[in-house]
């Protein structure tokens, strides 16, 4: 499972409803798919540009389709985020979650007349495996690159008291800040994260 498939399993509630808006979490899982990719040494950020470093498939389909659509040229990493959005990632997400049996798809109608998807877990347990690593983290467990990078794209996005009320923002900004990464890389996901807020503005 990607960073941005365990986002979006956050980002459901229990009865398979988006717990924030769209607006917020399409730039979201793009920029977890970025810092993904900067964390397993395939983009790198230079000056204020994302590039591919090495475009060696990685055996993950949304991953190694992100590295094929940044191809060979630098972006900001706005446009990175933009461009990844533009092609429907979080459509192709619950896509693969419901086909790897995570989620399920169900079809309804909000009072009667508009349709409604939903995407309920089909496995219980998958959000609260996320939930709990993250929760471990934030009262003092060591995080792994993993979790340091989801962390770091909620913190910045400012969706950490909607997801983990009753934390102090200090532990995740200690966490932003610690030891799971080289710091380039840990700069270059910062970077990407504070870029999903410029996406949600439209900038």
């Amino acid at each position: 499972m990607t960073i941005a498939e365990e986002l979006l399993l956050l980002a459901y509630d229990n009865e398979g409803r988006p717990a924030v808006t769209t607006t917020w979490l399409d730039p979201a899982i793009a920029a977890a798919v970025l810092a993904e990719l900067v964390v397993r040494g395939r983009m790198e950020l230079s000056g204020r540009k994302l590039s591919v470093r090495d475009p060696a498939r990685l055996g993950e389909d949304e991953l190694d389709a992100a590295l094929a659509l940044m191809g060979t040229r630098s972006r900001r990493p706005v446009s990175c985020i933009q461009l990844l959005e533009r092609h429907g990632l979080r459509r192709r997400l619950l896509a693969r979650l419901v086909t790897g049996g995570v989620l399920a798809e169900t079809r309804g109608k909000a009072l009667g007349l508009f349709p409604v998807r939903r995407w309920p877990e089909a496995r219980p347990g998958g959000r609260a495996e996320v939930g709990a690593r993250v929760t471990a983290v934030l009262t003092g467990a060591e995080p792994d690159a993993r979790t340091g990078t989801l962390v770091a794209i909620l913190h910045a996005d400012r969706y950490t008291r909607t997801f983990f009320p009753g934390y102090d923002d200090r532990r995740f900004k200690e966490v932003c800040e610690g030891g799971w990464a080289a710091e380039p890389v840990r700069r270059a996901v910062s970077v990407i994260a504070d870029a999903a807020l410029y996406a949600m503005a439209g900038e």
